[in-house]
């Protein structure tokens, strides 16, 4: 299955069911922060979503309780892809520096990944 790409409102609505797992329109609305958007853009948006094929759902009567097909770490697969080869020519060496020149990444998290070099190089 090929993952496609999400606008901002939809990758909002999906952050929602996989933290939820599972959830009628209502339930996502809930968890939504202020300022709330209506219940018919959420609705529109789940169905846009359904048609990419990120969600499914389960009908009782006329309401219908949505669920991922897609998992985060599927789409943080794809994200993660498409920045690489996207901005950093596939590089992980210009990723990191990038991230190091904007310091984004303290000290703790530059221990953390000589670490996971160190494991990669044991292996």
């Amino acid at each position: 299955m090929e993952i496609k790409d999400l606008t901002r409102a939809e990758e909002q609505i999906m952050q929602v069911l996989w933290q939820l797992e599972k959830g009628f329109v209502k339930d996502v609305l809930d968890v939504l922060p202020e300022p709330k958007p209506a219940y018919n853009t959420v609705s529109t948006i789940i169905r846009i979503l359904e048609t990419k094929g990120f969600v499914d759902h389960t009908a009782f009567g006329k309401s219908h309780e949505y669920y991922p097909i897609v998992s985060k770490e599927q789409y943080k697969n794809f994200a993660a892809d498409k920045l690489l080869s996207g901005y950093f020519d596939n590089s992980v060496n210009r990723i990191l520096s990038f991230f190091v020149n904007k310091e984004k990444i303290n000290l703790k998290e530059a221990d953390e990944i000589m670490k996971l070099i160190e494991k990669l190089k044991d292996k």
